[in-house]
């Protein structure tokens, strides 16, 4: 992999690094670039972006037993406490060489603001 195992540590989760170090060298790229693209969406769709009090390692993508992506948030940031409260959807697909994550997040019809 052209980022290797430095890569890996850098954007992965405890959990999620067990579960790359535990594939097929020739499914840990794919397994990457996908991770990379989920938390990229999920930082987008909160509106932190990475690197504003959000980091890689506060988020982390894992499967329920239909496949359906799972987004798991640091419960110790202070920065997520309101976000742990909303439903956040997200979705992954690859092809080959490229990956894409989509990820929308549900609020409260409450806390739903308006533009004016």
């Amino acid at each position: 992999a052209r980022h290797g195992e430095s890569f890996a540590a850098r954007i992965l989760e405890s959990k999620e690094l067990d579960a790359y170090h535990a594939l097929n060298p020739s499914a840990k790229p794919a397994f990457l670039a996908k991770r990379f693209a989920a938390k990229e969406a999920v930082a987008k769709a909160l509106g932190t972006g990475i690197g504003r009090g959000f980091g890689f390692h506060d988020v982390a993508v894992d499967h329920d037993e239909l496949g359906r992506p799972l987004v798991r948030l640091n419960p110790n940031s202070d920065a997520l406490s309101e976000a742990r409260q909303q439903r956040i959807h997200l979705s992954i697909s690859d092809e080959r060489a490229h990956a894409i994550a989509f990820c929308t997040i549900e609020t409260s019809s409450t806390d739903a603001r308006r533009d004016v």
